[in-house]
């Protein structure tokens, strides 16, 4: 069977990959299995994760065994520290483009809430293991991490219409890159 090569969107939550799924106009996957949330149109596979190390593990692994990976990209939200950058700022957290600021980022396995011992201006849950379950698999120049500020440290988590028209409103820069 012929296996088209497909550039991977992976999101930690449906609402993170919502914009996607409607501007790429993607289809619900229900052919290879059920357990993940995996959307599909002829260049792109997207899956939805959930949150964390051990869900993107698993998810990725699942991508990887099973598509033929081109491009790979890591979109979500994320948390920052200088409240000096407006929420919903884009950033590319693993490489410097020349539309999109740049910015490091520290992947934790828990919600952070406090600034001490954080190296980085941002925050989130998977970016790090994405990163590093990617190159087991595709060439570093083929990985590209993007996060938009969600918030600064809050415990609150935003709501699911927040945080997808945070994704939306940097989609335009995005759909270069995909």
């Amino acid at each position: 069977m012929f296996k088209l090569y497909k550039t991977l969107i992976h999101t930690a939550l449906l609402c993170e990959a919502q914009p996607f799924i409607n501007h790429f106009k993607l289809r619900k996957d229900t052919l290879k299995q059920k357990k993940y949330n995996i959307y599909t149109n002829d260049t792109i596979i997207l899956i939805v994760s959930g949150v964390g190390k051990y869900n993107t593990t698993l998810a990725l692994n699942f991508i990887y065994d099973n598509f033929i990976i081109k491009r790979s990209i890591n979109i979500g939200i994320c948390g920052c520290l200088d409240e000096n950058i407006p929420i919903g700022t884009l950033f590319c957290t693993n490489k410097k483009l020349l539309d999109i600021k740049y910015n490091k980022l520290s992947t934790y396995d828990e919600v952070i809430t406090s600034k001490s011992n954080i190296k980085t201006n941002l925050v989130d849950m998977e970016g790090s293991y994405f990163y590093d379950i990617s190159l087991k698999f595709i060439r570093n120049s083929n990985i590209l991490i993007f996060k938009v500020v969600s918030d600064y440290l809050s415990s609150k988590r935003p709501s699911k219409d927040f945080v997808s028209n945070l994704i939306t409103k940097s989609l335009n820069k995005l759909e270069y890159y995909i």
